[in-house]
């Protein structure tokens, strides 16, 4: 029971949700943080290591950020503990168990998330006849296949640049996990003239000053192959990338990689979140004394989150590109002012503007949240 109250504040969580299905295998947590703009939406995470800890944090994270963005949602989470590479008729039975479980809990719109994907949310929808993130052919909007995620993230660098004098012409990208969000990401600031000078996976940091081949590294990543594998570059450690000399480092990958035992190794003039909670409080604080300009997590990568809620209230790709373009640079901007003017981080003038938003919806209720 403590470890449960341990992340209770103000502001949620309203509902903690353990799941044990037995016969399924399934070990799974669903947290929803907050609905007082509306019913939780946020990602199901599957990985052997999830832990309450994480699902509450992101929970909460998805709180900020679908506040932060306006949208008519609150925040909510779910993690299930399991190898996402296992067979995919396992996987099936898997998460079908999981959207039996969830099926009461109407408070929780799920979407995919690190380990799911849009197939394992069209079986989620089949069972509850709830869910955001579906196939094209089920009436979705294929957030990762468009890269929206990443479309939104280079939306708040480009907005952050003024602010840590940038220019995207020639501007070294490092990306930590080359998968949906890092991959599209660098292919939109390839796209505007930054140079990727490294990607790294599970299997290896790629490593090239000159600059790597965006389309062939994605080609190689979407053909299931590990860049230790890719022809070209120079192949380290796969945390080497967090010590490549760069301008623009992206972190898409798990949470809690920049710690205090690594921040030191950081050489970039601009951090862009592309991951939830991957850096702790420490190791942001540090990078901002040391004049690093941090992009919250919540402010710059919401383009998934707010595609999903366009496709869930039957807007279309377009909508969403539209969406996510207008609601993330007004929000990175309004943000990196208001830390300039009271001199803070960042992060706290995001969680003050999103906080307060959320207050606000909350004095709306008749319970507060709900």
């Amino acid at each position: 029971m403590d470890d449960m109250f341990a992340f209770a504040d103000a502001l949620g969580p309203e509902k903690i949700v353990h799941l044990h299905v037995p016969a399924a295998g399934l070990r799974a947590i669903v947290v929803v943080d907050n609905t007082a703009c509306g019913p939780s939406i946020g990602g199901v995470r599957m990985a052997p290591d999830v832990t309450l800890a994480e699902c509450a944090r992101l929970a909460r994270a998805m709180t900020l950020k679908n506040a932060a963005a306006a949208l008519p949602h609150g925040g909510g989470k779910s993690v299930i503990a399991a190898d996402p590479r296992m067979k995919i008729a396992d996987k099936e039975r898997l998460m079908r168990a999981f959207a039996c479980a969830i099926r009461d809990v109407t408070d929780y719109i799920p979407g995919p998330d690190m380990g799911t994907d849009e197939r394992c949310i069209a079986w989620v929808q089949d069972e509850t006849g709830r869910a955001a993130g579906l196939p094209p052919v089920l009436g979705g909007i294929p957030i990762d296949e468009i890269g929206a995620t990443g479309f939104g993230l280079v939306t708040a660098i480009e907005a952050a640049l003024p602010y840590c004098g940038l220019s995207l012409a020639g501007a070294r990208v490092a990306v930590q996990g080359f998968g949906a969000v890092g991959r599209h990401a660098a292919r939109f600031l390839a796209e505007k003239g930054a140079v990727l000078v490294a990607a790294s996976d599970t299997s290896a940091t790629l490593h090239d000053p000159a600059g790597l081949d965006v389309a062939a590294l994605s080609r190689h990543k979407l053909a299931g192959r590990a860049l230790r594998d890719f022809p070209t570059g120079e192949k380290r450690d796969p945390d080497a990338v967090i010590g490549v000399a760069c301008d623009i480092w992206i972190p898409a990958a798990r949470p809690d990689v920049l710690r205090a035992d690594n921040i030191a190794q950081v050489q970039a003039k601009l951090v862009a979140q592309g991951a939830n909670i991957p850096a702790t409080a420490e190791a942001e604080a540090a990078l901002h004394a040391r004049g690093v300009l941090v992009l919250p997590d919540f402010i710059a990568n919401a383009g998934g989150v707010i595609g999903a809620a366009v496709e869930y209230h039957g807007g279309n790709e377009a909508a969403a590109f539209t969406a996510i373009a207008q609601k993330i640079g007004a929000n990175t901007r309004e943000v990196l002012e208001a830390a300039r003017k009271r001199n803070e981080q960042p992060r706290a003038a995001a969680i003050a503007m999103a906080t307060s938003r959320v207050e606000e919806a909350m004095g709306y209720r008749r319970w507060g949240r709900r």
